[in-house]
């Protein structure tokens, strides 16, 4: 037997840590809950044991020296010499993240991820054990040893895999096809026909079994970043998860990462109160945030829930009638759904961590990404929780089956709201368009085969598909409908034109393809079609500049990343390299919107949005600070300055960026 390499040895060292340091911050993060349980005390020292001698032998001097340091903490834990205080986790965590960055260093290509607490990683590589359903990260004894009959696999090599599961079955039931028309053989009939159905079905189920991973696999980021946020803002919250061995496919999971993120630091930002108002207010000093997931039928449902202040109903309907939109008769469920969509927020200052309505449109729009709903419960005084709720898997999507123009399409059932009857009322138009009437709405309705552009005829006295996207419904005329049934969903080809209705594409019994339609996408169409009068969609004309920013920046990279996302966004952008340069460009041309860093030579951002507050010509221009200064002594300086916002640089990204920017200037353009 070969003698392993030096990179190998370390490839295997590094495969191996993974797993325990991810092992060692669950128990660090446990260790605060459990005022330093000695269970955990010993755990976490053997950990850290380990780590230190597999590393010395793999000849990474400097892993095993940063394991040392942190063994003797660890020690003096063990011995009572000092207490798991925040101080002392904050210690071990930065250590923690220490030695996955070394370790990663010192074996590139298969290195652990460090802790991130500003984002939650993807799901890990599955874990394939012969006779189970995939896992995720497996027992720490268990991942370093194949005699114990589990093995890691790339994802890449598993996506393969169910890619050539799929292709088997569709060439089965063109061979069951061929059976019937060539020689008029009823493939039920075939015994082994039927044997190999069996075999066929039962591979797909355990090959897509494969891509499920549990909701606990992000769980400990996320739990981390509740920990650090909170350490941050003088306020105490203790973490509770439930329900997280509830398994959904990796894709689902990695499409709610963010979302799950932005709604776990939302309610550290702005559900959960200080120690302080939380006595005032007759509750306990600590707060609860809570994590519940739980499967019902085919889908998934993950629950958020804080029990701080809740969403504020009152200035939710404020703000609503500030957008022009009318809340009568809404319900306080309805009221505090508002919360999603763009632009509406009740929070005043926009902050680079949160801010109810800052974002929460761009988490919706991320849940719907993943065919899923988000709905919004909310007990003012007692505290909110955001549901998100997804199918289980998006290889598999239940559909309604409908026939239009001639031809057969699915429509995702949970765009769909209801089929009825053909009650258009051609005496009320709006636009020119005809309407139906649903829960007393009244809904414009297009021609399912026309919006499609089929020249086939379409029967006029077909029923309707209502349809729903967060913003608005849309009814459709169709021939008949066919039924409903799962319908396993394959993505179209990459050379294939971007057909912006249609989702996916499925293969019928008789070999047949099925187009899965993108309600989002059809209704955008149908709109535009009957706005054009056109029968191809064509992209809307470019109109004028969303509005005019300025951004002040005395980095030349930073200056220009921010022009070329917000230029690339339709901003007419304009800069400035301190805040003396930026003064006397608004003298010359207020713009709709300031962006400033905060250190700059000659005037800093503090001062010139003390200069800007002081102008009358320029009071009213909103000021966003955009600074590496992450505390919050900083934030409340630029609060008092006069400030709108508060990006810390740390968290900025292009969706931060212009989530703040719309929600600076929504209702002034």
């Amino acid at each position: 037997m070969p003698v392993l390499s030096d990179q190998q040895v370390r490839g295997l060292f590094a495969q191996e840590a993974e797993v325990r340091l991810s092992h060692l911050g669950q128990l660090l993060l446990g260790l605060e809950q459990t005022d330093g349980d000695r269970t955990a005390v010993d755990s976490i020292f053997r950990e850290l044991h380990t780590i230190k001698g597999s590393s010395a032998v793999a000849g990474l001097p400097e892993v095993s020296v940063l394991a040392h340091e942190l063994e003797d903490l660890i020690s003096d834990l063990r011995t009572g010499g000092s207490q798991p205080t925040p101080d002392v986790v904050d210690a071990l965590l930065a250590g923690l993240d220490g030695l996955a960055v070394l370790i990663g260093i010192a074996a590139p290509g298969t290195p652990p991820a460090p802790p991130a607490p500003s984002a939650p990683p993807a799901p890990p590589d599955v874990v394939v054990e012969p006779g189970e359903n995939a896992v995720s990260a497996p027992p720490p004894v268990a991942a370093a040893a194949t005699a114990a009959g589990v093995v890691m696999v790339p994802l890449e090599r598993l996506d393969e895999l169910n890619r050539l599961v799929s292709e088997s079955a569709s060439a089965h039931l063109r061979v069951g096809r061929m059976l019937s028309d060539r020689y008029g053989t009823d493939p039920a009939s075939i015994s082994e026909f039927n044997d190999l159905s069996r075999a066929l079905n039962d591979l797909q189920d355990r090959a897509m079994r494969t891509q499920m991973v549990p909701v606990s696999t992000i769980t400990d980021t996320l739990h981390r970043v509740v920990r650090d946020l909170a350490r941050a803002q003088g306020k105490d919250i203790r973490w509770d998860t439930r329900g997280t061995d509830t398994e959904l496919d990796r894709g689902v999971l990695l499409r709610l990462s963010d979302s799950l993120l932005h709604l776990v630091r939302n309610a550290v930002d702005h559900g959960v109160e200080t120690p302080a108002e939380r006595a005032a207010a007759g509750k306990a000093s600590q707060a609860t945030i809570r994590l519940h997931a739980m499967q019902l039928g085919s889908e998934v449902i993950i629950a958020v829930t804080d029990d701080g202040r809740g969403v504020d109903l009152d200035r939710v309907r404020q703000e609503a009638a500030r957008h022009g939109l009318g809340t009568e008769g809404l319900t306080d469920e309805d009221v505090a759904a508002l919360t999603l969509r763009s632009g509406l927020s009740t929070t005043a200052f926009v902050t680079d961590v949160s801010g109810r309505g800052v974002g929460l449109d761009v988490v919706r729009a991320n849940v719907e990404a993943a065919r899923g709903r988000i709905e919004v419960r909310s007990r003012p005084g007692e505290g909110a929780e955001f549901r998100v709720v997804v199918p289980i898997t998006l290889a598999v999507l239940r559909c309604l089956l409908v026939e239009a123009g001639g031809s057969r399409y699915a429509l995702p059932f949970h765009r769909v709201v209801r089929t009825q009857l053909d009650d258009v009322d051609d005496r009320v138009r709006a636009e020119g368009r005809a309407l139906t009437w649903v829960d007393r709405q009244a809904v414009p309705v297009s021609v399912l085969a026309e919006t499609l552009g089929e020249t086939a005829g379409q029967r006029t006295d077909g029923p309707l598909v209502v349809l729903a996207d967060a913003e608005r419904r849309h009814a459709f005329k169709i021939d008949r409908l066919v039924g409903q049934r799962d319908v396993v969903l394959k993505g179209l080809s990459q050379v294939l034109p971007n057909v912006p209705a249609v989702a996916g594409a499925s293969v019928e019994p008789d070999g047949s393809i099925l187009l899965v339609l993108d309600p989002p996408g059809l209704m955008q169409r149908a709109r535009h079609r009957h706005t054009t009068g056109e029968h191809e969609v064509e992209e809307p004309p470019a109109g004028r500049p969303r509005g005019s920013i300025l951004v002040v920046d005395d980095a030349l990279t930073v200056r220009e990343l921010q022009r070329s996302i917000l230029e690339r966004a339709g901003f007419s952008v304009r800069v400035a390299s301190d805040g003396v340069q930026a003064l006397s460009l608004l003298a010359v041309e207020p713009s709709d919107l300031v962006i400033s860093d905060v250190e700059m030579p000659h005037l800093d951002g503090f001062g010139l949005t003390e200069a800007i507050r002081s102008d009358a010509a320029l009071a009213n221009i909103p000021v966003l600070l955009l600074s590496s200064r992450s505390t919050e002594l900083d934030r409340e300086r630029g609060l008092h300055a006069g400030a709108d916002g508060y990006i810390v640089k740390s968290g900025f990204d292009e969706g931060s960026l212009l989530t703040a920017v719309d929600r600076l200037l929504g209702g002034r353009l």
